[in-house]
């Protein structure tokens, strides 16, 4: 399987303002899904409000474009608006609780930090894929844990179930994740702050990826 990019939108945004860059970005190359992730200014999850005006916008982008497009945290708000699936934290619900609320067709990440015990009960709970990280400091969250690229490659080894890794990923230090076996990329910072723009940041990662396959 050839390592895909997965997205992940900035923690604020005004998604009218937003919605041509975003645009953009889809259509620049490959994007395999992109999650939606509001935060307020403390940190803590954006009022389900602006969760839900920010996806009335921007889902019907990614869609339309046959890109998945995934929710964090809320599985009751994904559910709602028909989103592809919703992302999970360890602090959140387990991926057999999220399946119900969201489907069987539906798809559920789970977060599993820097260990292969959480991502093996989250495989065993049904998850879709599981996401290990952070592999590189990262401005975007507050990371509990560091992740070394050997965990990707252990874990492409021994499951069938995609992985995806996260944290401070750009273009300039993502080849040593797509080489270990990472299936998906999972960017925020290393797209949307990208020197040149997201564009040029979409075309950069695509030809890394695409030059492993």
């Amino acid at each position: 399987m050839t390592c895909q990019l997965y997205l992940i939108t900035p923690a604020a945004f005004d998604p009218e303002v937003f919605r041509p860059i975003f645009v953009e970005a889809l259509e620049a190359g490959d994007v395999a899904c992109v999650q939606l992730r509001l935060k307020g200014s403390d940190g803590a999850p954006a009022p389900r409000d602006e969760v839900r005006r920010a996806a009335q916008i921007l889902m019907p982008e990614a869609q339309s474009r046959d890109i998945a497009f995934i929710i964090n945290d809320d599985a009751e708000l994904a559910a709602e608006l028909g989103a592809d699936g919703v992302h999970v934290g360890q602090d959140d619900l387990t991926a057999k609780a999220a399946r119900a609320i969201v489907g069987k067709d539906a798809i559920v990440g789970v977060t599993c930090h820097n260990s292969r015990h959480l991502a093996m009960e989250a495989a065993e709970d049904g998850a879709d894929y599981v996401a290990f990280g952070a592999f590189y400091p990262t401005a975007t969250k507050d990371a509990k844990t560091k992740a070394d690229p050997e965990i990707l490659e252990a874990w492409s080894t021994m499951t069938l179930v995609p992985c995806v890794a996260i944290g401070g990923i750009t273009t300039d230090n993502a080849q040593p994740l797509i080489d270990a076996g990472a299936d998906f990329l999972a960017v925020v910072a290393g797209v949307w702050d990208h020197p040149e723009g997201p564009t040029r940041a979409v075309q950069a990662f695509n030809a890394l990826m695409s030059a492993k396959s």
